[in-house]
């Protein structure tokens, strides 16, 4: 089945930013859509997202980046086979012929791209997941086997997704002692509905941020873990044994001049953040850490993965930017044991696919990702399914730009009988 038109759509994100929606139409009249989310806490490498940067919306419209994509971009893809999603990519790579979509724009690549996958697996008759894995395993000649995702909920923020003193961006859960995959989440519901109940009684704020998770005036990580902690406790299930804690530190955020800067103005070598981050490994059950250091401390991400990794997941996210090459190089230097996997870090769904065969060839762990400022498009719940990759951060069981996502796999979870693997996810 052949495009017959691509058109594209300025629209917005969770955070009220324009992002791109872009629409493609078969010669059968099928048409999908595909929306592109928009980061906050970004790696210096990732993919552009590219804006108008004058005129509506303070200079981060995207309409007329949409126009110019109409004229000069969109009109090669016309005619060609909707199936062949490798071709497709391929040329939206060669058109815009940069390293990091600087030319046309991530935000535009990826809509498009996104898109395409959509109207094939329509013009297949096929889920969506279902076209997803077919599609992974003949680029790859392999065989991967579905399975539904381990969540990884953000359910307290800090960091550039708040404004109270934590440093650390994400306090998140995990609900690894459950059979399945909605066993999981309606723990992790109950948590994060106990946790509102917990900081109402002790005078914090339950206004939540920007992935849905709380916000309170809190300043330490202990504080964050032991709230979460009384959560779980009184939710009636076990911490540790039902439920674990990951971290998201986002380190290059409070990086400067070879120190990591706290607010409290403590100022910590590489070395002595990960003696730290070992001591909050020792009091809590900790299971992951992602960007426990900044993008570019490499050796300090060798040391960490020397002294933590055979214990805790390390999620590379700023650090490897769903870049294949990136995340290669990252594999010699044995940096991290597991990938943070951002759709919109490198702009097509071929060169995310391409990574995250890498980081199974490498026996990584895949985290599939959302961004903080999301759309209503469900995508990733399907990729994640269709990938077999095992785990999924969307944020909290709040707001619809997450629960979208929570609710395309309780659907799935009820269509399929696909392996749910919880702690063994992160054991393997």
């Amino acid at each position: 089945m052949k495009i017959k038109k691509i058109d594209a759509y300025e629209i917005l994100d969770s955070r009220g930013t324009p992002t791109v929606a872009t629409r493609v139409t078969l010669e059968n009249d099928i048409e999908e859509f595909g929306f592109v989310p928009s980061g906050a806490s970004t790696g210096s490498k990732e993919a552009v997202e590219k804006r108008d940067k004058a005129g509506s919306f303070n200079g981060k419209g995207v309409q007329g980046v949409i126009t110019d994509a109409e004229k000069s971009f969109f009109p090669a893809f016309i005619g060609m086979e909707v199936e062949n999603q490798l071709e497709i990519d391929r040329k939206i790579i060669e058109l815009d012929g940069t390293e990091n979509k600087a030319k046309v724009g991530a935000n535009i690549t990826l809509a498009l791209s996104l898109a395409t996958c959509k109207a094939a697996a329509a013009a297949k008759k096929k889920k969506l997941y279902s076209y997803i894995n077919t599609l992974f395993n003949d680029c790859f000649n392999t065989n991967v086997q579905m399975k539904m995702p381990l969540p990884m909920m953000n359910i307290l923020n800090g960091g550039a997704h708040a404004n109270n003193g934590l440093d650390f961006q994400e306090f998140m859960i995990q609900p690894v002692g459950f059979s399945s995959f909605k066993k999981g989440l309606t723990c992790g519901v109950e948590v994060f509905n106990s946790l509102k109940e917990t900081l109402d009684k002790k005078g914090f704020s339950t206004a939540v941020g920007d992935e849905g998770g709380f916000a309170p005036e809190i300043n330490s990580p202990e504080e964050a873990l032991n709230l979460i902690s009384e959560a779980i406790l009184s939710s009636g299930y076990k911490v540790e044994e039902e439920v674990t804690f990951a971290l998201d530190c986002a380190s290059t955020e409070i990086f400067d001049d070879e120190s990591y800067i706290f607010s409290d103005k403590k100022k910590f070598s590489s070395d002595e953040l990960i003696n730290y981050l070992k001591e909050l490994r020792k009091s809590y059950p900790i299971t992951s850490i992602e960007d426990a250091l900044d993008e570019n401390d490499w050796q300090g991400w060798n040391n960490l993965t020397k002294e933590m990794g055979k214990e805790t997941q390390l999620v590379g996210d700023d650090l490897f930017v769903t870049n294949k090459d990136i995340f290669q190089e990252g594999i010699q230097k044995n940096l991290a044991n597991s990938i943070l996997i951002k759709i919109n870090q490198i702009g097509t769904l071929t060169e995310t696919l391409e990574t995250i065969n890498l980081a199974k060839e490498n026996n990584y762990k895949t985290v599939i990702s959302h961004r903080s400022g999301e759309t209503e498009d469900s995508f990733i719940a399907d990729l994640a399914v269709g990938s077999g990759a095992g785990q999924i951060k969307t944020g909290a069981p709040s707001r619809s730009d997450r629960t979208s996502k929570y609710n395309r796999l309780l659907m799935i979870d009820s269509w399929e009988n696909f392996e749910f693997l919880g702690r063994n996810e992160l054991n393997k």
